[in-house]
């Protein structure tokens, strides 16, 4: 298997194989690019069909964590981990630890966070081997989850305004497709605002409760593209715009938190030509590391939770300039994302 010929292979600065026999540890880092400083991003453990599957996912994601730092203002770059193997069976605390000494190895060019299939419980136990490890929960800033979906709530915000000329969201149609933690969250903060709800999870005690605690309209998973709307909020699984559902969208605008929303890039170009206002995934669901990143305040402080959810509201006036752009240049959204995430990366360093 060749690293240099993937597709998803984008001038990565270091990519690490890390196996520990002992614990059962198959992990591979990925490091994309630290122009802007050591490379920030989660670490997911999920159970891989391939090691090629593997690969490709850490360079996938530590690609994109690049872009999402830069365009939160972030002195990070990018970097992925993944580790192969169920969470639910092959998680140890033993193997977390070894995980931890592989990154501690690396000698804080990535640092680790939580991500599918790891917790901040897990992050503890990294913190017992190496320092380069964030969203802890004693003294750190925990679940992001919170953090995230106050940035697709202000998110929406922004879209709502640019698009629709709307200061309100009181009376706005939002389907919601997943209610894990962001999802169930952002929820809250709609209805908090007179929104109206419909939802949709593989998960029906989670759509009952939504329904008993927001008035919301339970969707069928199958049919949720199918419901007109004025914003549809993916926060589930990525590729879910793609040449099936986006046909079916009957809203104005697409903001959620799900990464890789797009099938392609081209689905892009395609919402654009149907009149429907993208906000990019990696913008828009950026609260998350934005909020651990404040772990690393000026002159080592520490977390300050009030500093790092003012960052995140700042995700509105970004993605108002993302809009902005795209429309000066008469370019998709996600090309306009792209465009500014590297110009901070590509051409400037930060002091």
């Amino acid at each position: 298997m060749s690293v240099f010929s993937q597709q998803d292979f984008d001038d990565h600065e270091q990519i690490v194989f890390a196996s520990d026999p002992d614990t059962g540890l198959k992990a591979i880092i990925a490091i994309h690019n630290t122009a802007r400083g050591p490379a920030l991003g989660g670490c997911r453990m999920w159970n891989y069909a391939s090691e090629g599957e593997a690969v490709r996912d850490a360079l996938r994601l530590s690609r994109g964590m690049t872009y999402k730092n830069a365009l939160a203002d972030l002195p990070f770059g990018g970097g992925k981990s993944v580790i192969i193997g169920d969470a639910r069976t092959h998680k140890s605390v033993e193997l977390m630890a070894a995980m931890g000494r592989a990154v501690d190895r690396l000698a804080g060019r990535y640092i680790i966070a939580e991500d599918v299939g790891t917790s901040v419980d897990d992050m503890a136990v990294v913190r017992g081997v190496t320092r380069h490890v964030a969203g802890l929960k004693e003294g750190g800033s925990g679940d992001p989850s919170p953090a995230t979906a106050r940035g697709v709530f202000v998110g929406i915000q922004a879209a709502v305004d640019y698009r629709l000329r709307r200061n309100s969201l009181d009376g706005l149609r939002v389907v919601v497709q997943g209610l894990g933690h962001v999802g169930w969250d952002l929820c809250r903060q709609l209805a908090e605002q007179g929104v109206r709800l419909s939802v949709s999870d593989i998960r029906r005690e989670h759509v009952e409760r939504a329904v008993e605690s927001f008035d919301a309209t339970p969707v069928n998973a199958d049919s949720i593209f199918d419901v007109e709307a004025d914003v549809f909020a993916p926060c589930a699984l990525g590729a879910v715009i793609n040449d099936n559902t986006l046909p079916r969208l009957k809203v104005s605008i697409v903001a959620g938190s799900a990464n890789n929303q797009l099938a392609e890039n081209r689905h892009g170009v395609a919402l654009a030509e149907r009149g429907i206002l993208y906000a990019p995934d990696y913008v828009i669901n950026a609260g998350g590391v934005i909020n651990i990143s404040h772990e690393f305040g000026e002159a080592s402080m520490g977390y300050d939770r009030a500093a790092a959810f003012a960052h995140v509201d700042r995700i509105h006036d970004t993605l108002l300039a993302i809009f902005e752009r795209a429309d000066a240049e008469g370019i998709p959204t996600n090309v306009a994302a792209d465009r500014i995430a590297e110009e901070r990366f590509r051409f400037s360093r930060v002091a």
